[in-house]
């Protein structure tokens, strides 16, 4: 994590014990810029350093929590620099006071002469160029400070936000996915109950453990690669069940490691091979899926071939769905493509896992909401 970006992390969880921090470094390096000769006294520069962070506290807040928020939502720049040179004035005459009437009769020997009230507020070129630099320097780099944590404040917010809208249209589109997974299930086991297959039995059974996975495992944003796996292999044996001997079925899945991925976009593309593949095909339909994870590069190819004629644009079922959760899931993380040769339709999924969007969210859990 950046530097800037601790800073800004601990600033807003310890808001009050950040300012303390800041105005105690604040004070030992500015300590320095006393000369203990010209003072021969220790406690007399404490208390004259005293003064000088009091009133540079004073115009720090004064410029970040006054002037730069109407600075930044005003309409018109004319009316705060005019608030802004006013209260400048106030506080360098105010210091001016100060150190005539308090700190030097103080620290200074009689006698001495001292300038009036109305003098020190007529001095104006004094108050420019000596305690208006000397007042306002520190304050600069407070406001810069304060600012920086600002801006970083609303990138984390925008990405909350963005977070959230990504979270509400990815429950949208499971819920388009689910409903649509489970129509043809059923119907497919309607059709074999017409027929008093004795495999009806046995797929109902195959569709509950599916049904457990799909409704009770899959409610987060990720889950593990291999229940994925075991989820296509249960699937392809219930749809096994219904085409029996004529279904060719080759399901090949090679991993270097378990990692977590979206659900259901895996299943999805294996069901619109069932359904526009072998739904379609009264010959021998044919599917391969491949599978392989190596280096956190992720590779899932779906082959099915279909009937001469038969190729339409319902072959694309559910592919846009998935489209969309792959552009919030692994935006410029991934590849989908679609292709069709010699009656075969191919589907080529490829994710690069080692900059998705599962790590950024690890990292945004350790990040703090600003407020």
């Amino acid at each position: 994590m950046p530097l800037i970006e601790r800073i800004a992390k601990f600033s807003s969880a310890h808001r009050f014990l950040s300012h303390i921090i800041f105005w105690l470094v604040t004070s030992i390096v500015f300590l320095n810029r006393y000369d203990i000769d010209e003072y021969h006294d220790f406690h007399k520069i404490l208390i004259r350093h005293a003064y000088y962070i009091s009133f540079t506290i004073v115009s720090s807040y004064f410029l970040t929590y006054l002037i730069i928020p109407k600075l930044i939502t005003a309409k018109t720049y004319y009316l705060v620099t005019f608030y802004f040179l006013i209260g400048s004035y106030i506080i360098c005459v105010c210091s001016r006071i100060v150190v005539v009437h308090v700190l030097e009769p103080f620290l200074r020997t009689a006698p001495f002469g001292q300038e009036t009230v109305l003098e020190i507020a007529m001095d104006v070129p004094k108050l420019i160029t000596h305690y208006f630099p000397l007042t306002f320097s520190a304050a600069w780099i407070f406001a810069f400070i304060k600012l920086i944590k600002e801006q970083y404040a609303a990138q984390q917010h925008k990405f909350s936000l963005e977070k959230e809208r990504a979270e509400t249209e990815l429950k949208a589109l499971k819920a388009q996915l689910n409903p649509h997974f489970l129509f043809n299930t059923l119907n497919n086991i309607y059709s074999l109950s017409l027929m008093n297959s004795p495999v009806t039995s046995k797929s109902i059974a195959r569709l509950s453990e599916i049904l457990d996975h799909v409704l009770y495992r899959c409610n987060g944003r990720y889950v593990s690669l291999s229940a994925e796996i075991t989820l296509i292999k249960n699937y392809i044996e219930l749809e096994k069940l219904r085409y029996g001997e004529r279904l060719v079925v080759n399901f090949r899945h090679t991993i270097d490691h378990d990692t977590v991925i979206a659900p259901l976009i895996l299943l999805s593309l294996v069901e619109n091979a069932f359904k526009h593949g072998a739904g379609e095909d009264i010959g021998q339909p044919v599917i391969n899926i491949d599978l392989k994870l190596v280096n956190n590069h992720f590779r899932f190819t779906v082959l099915n071939s279909f009937m001469p004629g038969r190729e339409k644009e319902e072959n694309r079922i559910g592919i846009n769905n998935i489209t969309r959760q792959l552009r919030l899931l692994y935006p410029e993380e991934h590849d989908l493509s679609t292709t069709t040769y010699d009656n075969i339709f191919v589907v080529l999924l490829h994710i690069n896992l080692n900059n998705s969007t599962y790590l950024k969210d690890k990292r945004y859990e350790s990040k703090v909401s600003f407020s």
